[in-house]
């Protein structure tokens, strides 16, 4: 709480084996080719706490080889100061954001992550939105002043509030209208996707599973009992209390929530929260509580979590369906809607509450 009100929370791998295996390191050379295999026994867990994209990083890395858990932290913490950061003047949003309307040039990765980023709004009819940064900011619901704005301040800034504003051409992007850049609601995505790709180029890693803040999820290969990958779920209502439910997740997946619980105030028995709709400025009150995806990219799962948490269970139905994402959705009356491509996967844990198909 802040002075009593606000509250802050929030394809496979080279070499993987399936099933529980006992011997060690076995190299044979038959016809002139080398094979070499890894057996469980070999597989050693390494475990680390970090901190990177303002948030809690925990990492359980499974390997034959050394200990990578300290150079991913360093590479999150490299893309948030090189490429995402609004206040980090060198990184190349913040940049973009001072270009006062310029057309600049980007580094591929991020000319190639805005694209898909404007495409999801656009599939979702603007309900995720990175250019609600004024905003935000006006809000300052994660900050140290966070009040409710006059309405004639958020009507200053909505016309500059439009994903259309976006404009990109090959590597070159330009800001029309005075809009600016806030990738938060994909930041800790965009950083899984990274270390995805990393892990990708680690022929010694068998399986890790990365956890940015409890609200991004990311899995990788397996473990080497052959157990699965169990996500546990808050309970928006009891964050201090027992989980809600956990998620059975599969190798190279990425999981995301979005919820009313993890940055908010109450201001006269209302509470206010960081999940605001673009098309008015304000929080979105749907009934809606919290929103979970599982997809196969970590950007999707992220930017899906807040589009569906602000078109509401019934019309984030079609987008779902268009980007093969799984969803559960958790209301104010303690009703658990669950995407049929989940229902086996997902494990009620909490009394008060009841599961429906959605």
């Amino acid at each position: 709480m802040f002075n009593g009100r606000r509250h802050l929370r929030k394809r496979s791998a080279a070499g993987i084996l399936w099933g529980s295996l006992l011997l060690t390191v076995i190299s044979a050379t038959v016809l002139g080719k080398t094979t070499t295999v890894v057996y469980a026994s070999d597989i050693e867990k390494y475990t680390n706490a970090d901190f990177a994209m303002d948030t809690v990083v925990s990492e359980t890395l499974y390997t034959s080889g050394e200990d990578i858990n300290t150079q991913i932290g360093e590479k999150l913490r490299e893309m948030e100061t090189t490429l995402l950061s609004w206040t980090e003047e060198n990184s190349q949003i913040s940049q973009l954001n001072n270009a006062e309307g310029k057309t600049m040039e980007v580094s591929d990765d991020l000319a190639a992550d805005l694209e898909k980023i404007r495409q999801l709004s656009q599939d979702s009819d603007g309900a995720f939105d990175p250019t609600l940064g004024k905003i935000i900011r006006l809000w300052n619901i994660d900050g140290e002043n966070p009040h409710v704005p006059d309405q004639s301040e958020i009507d200053t800034l909505l016309p500059e509030v439009g994903y259309e504003k976006i404009q990109v051409d090959g590597n070159n992007v330009t800001l029309l209208d005075g809009c600016t850049l806030d990738l938060g609601a994909v930041g800790k995505g965009m950083g899984c996707d990274q270390i995805m790709d990393y892990l990708q180029t680690q022929p010694d890693v068998f399986g890790m599973i990365l956890n940015l803040g409890g609200s991004s999820v990311m899995t990788y290969g397996e473990k080497p009992d052959g157990s699965p990958w169990k996500v546990a779920l808050t309970d928006p209502r009891d964050t201090e209390g027992d989980y809600l439910g956990a998620i059975t997740l599969d190798a190279n997946q990425f999981l995301s929530t979005s919820g009313d619980y993890e940055k908010y105030f109450i201001e006269d028995g209302i509470r206010y929260h960081h999940i605001l709709d673009p098309k008015t400025g304000y929080p979105v009150q749907n009934g809606l509580t919290s929103v979970t995806i599982v997809c196969d990219q970590g950007y999707l799962a992220d930017g899906l979590s807040t589009a569906c948490f602000v078109l509401g269970l019934d019309a984030a139905k079609p987008l779902l369906e268009k980007y093969d994402a799984e969803a559960v959705f958790v209301d104010e009356d303690k009703n658990v809607y669950v995407t049929s491509g989940l229902m086996d996967k997902f494990e009620l844990m909490k009394d008060g509450y009841t599961v429906n198909e959605a």
